[in-house]
């Protein structure tokens, strides 16, 4: 049997079976994934292959489109100025504390990104398990403005890298900045076309749809987006994410076709993405000295400074909730692995950090859920003893 043969059943495989583990574990199918593929990889059932790199970037493109569906631009401008000024004022904590540690520890530049990205991933997921609570409500709001700052850093980061500090920085940003201001022209061109002919968005996505032509015109959206980055040499992650916010913000009658994207993403691309991540890390470099030390510490600085940031919310939620909301943001396990991995390819971080960033983001999923579903019911013992 070839070795692609090999390689395609094991992919099937671990994509059939990773949410029955997952289940079994009670923990999220994402990790389950990165593990199984970390497994297999070790012996020998997957390998580099160049159509699996490919699919593996389509599927991480693919989650930052399914991330920016989670974010409806109309409503997040729509926050109220005290709560805006709340979120401003938290991400300048989270900030203020990672280039803090990192100057004082000397981590190095890439950490002052790295440690305050948050992403509302798998924040989406504690909905389903803790309902529409108002903590998760402004850990949506805050995370949303969160993570597109922490994708902008990650497109500036990137062109950081690729093309130093010099005039090819300078050149991308230029790029980003026009390509902005493109965009937001954009958004408000169409606010104002639906507004006024509020049928053209139906007439995209009719309400009876059996030509699928909301997932085309989503799919259309995301590789214009993506196809526009390319073409301008930015980071292709953040035209998938802006396409992604385009759904929600202007085609708010389909409200089922986010969750319609998602299924498909996290059913075939995403965890491709996943496994990919796995394969890379090989389970040799566990024996790595200091490895499991310096992932420890990253988990445990991420979640701190978290914890400590949240505290602005204490007046609009209570201490447990303002924590909770915290701890919902210390899972930031997709954008820092994919920042962790363009940081090492770029050779920012050695093996020994890559190594270290990969396994604190499966340490944080698995701490913190165990740690919001206890603090949680600790929540709940107290309001039933009042």
């Amino acid at each position: 049997m070839s070795d692609n043969v090999v390689l395609i059943l094991t992919i099937s495989l671990i994509i059939i079976f990773s949410p029955f583990f997952a289940k079994l574990l009670k923990l999220p199918t994402t990790p389950i994934e990165i593990i199984l593929g970390s497994v297999f990889g070790y012996f020998g059932f997957l390998h580099n292959e160049h159509l699996f790199e490919i699919v593996a970037e389509l599927g991480f493109l693919y989650l930052m489109f399914i991330a920016g569906t989670e974010i409806n631009l109309k409503n997040t401008l729509k926050t109220p100025a005290n709560i805006m000024k709340k979120v401003v004022i938290y991400l300048i904590i989270l900030y203020a504390f990672s280039i803090a540690l990192s100057l004082y520890l000397e981590l190095g530049k890439i950490f002052m990104v790295l440690l305050p990205l948050i992403s509302v991933g798998l924040v989406a997921t504690l909905s389903k398990e803790y309902g529409k609570t108002p903590w998760l409500a402004l850990s949506m709001t805050a995370g949303g403005i969160g993570e597109v700052v922490s994708i902008g850093l990650l497109t500036l980061t990137s062109a950081a890298l690729q093309s130093g500090f010099g005039l090819g920085l300078l050149k991308t940003v230029f790029a980003l900045v026009v390509f902005l201001l493109f965009m937001f022209l954009l958004f408000r061109a169409m606010q104002l076309l639906f507004w006024w002919f509020p049928e053209v968005s139906t007439s995209l996505m009719p309400l009876k749809d059996n030509k699928e032509q909301d997932i085309r015109l989503s799919m259309g959206i995301f590789f214009l987006l993506v196809g526009a980055m390319l073409y301008l040499d930015l980071e292709l992650a953040f035209g998938a994410f802006l396409a992604g916010i385009f759904i929600p913000t202007f085609f708010e009658h389909k409200y089922e076709l986010p969750e319609k994207l998602a299924s498909y993403g996290f059913g075939f691309l995403i965890p491709i993405f996943f496994i990919h991540i796995g394969s890379s890390f090989h389970l040799d470099a566990l024996a790595i000295d200091g490895l499991i030390f310096k992932a420890v510490f990253i988990t445990i600085a991420m979640i701190v400074m978290r914890l400590v940031a949240s505290l602005v919310f204490i007046k609009e939620l209570n201490l447990i909730d303002s924590l909770l909301m915290g701890l919902s943001h210390s899972m930031p396990l997709t954008l820092l692995i994919a920042m962790a991995t363009l940081a090492y390819h770029a050779n920012s971080i050695d093996e020994l950090h890559y190594y270290a960033f990969i396994l604190a983001a499966l340490f944080q999923v698995i701490f913190v859920l165990i740690i919001i579903k206890l603090l949680n019911n600790f929540k709940l013992k107290k309001a039933q003893l009042k």
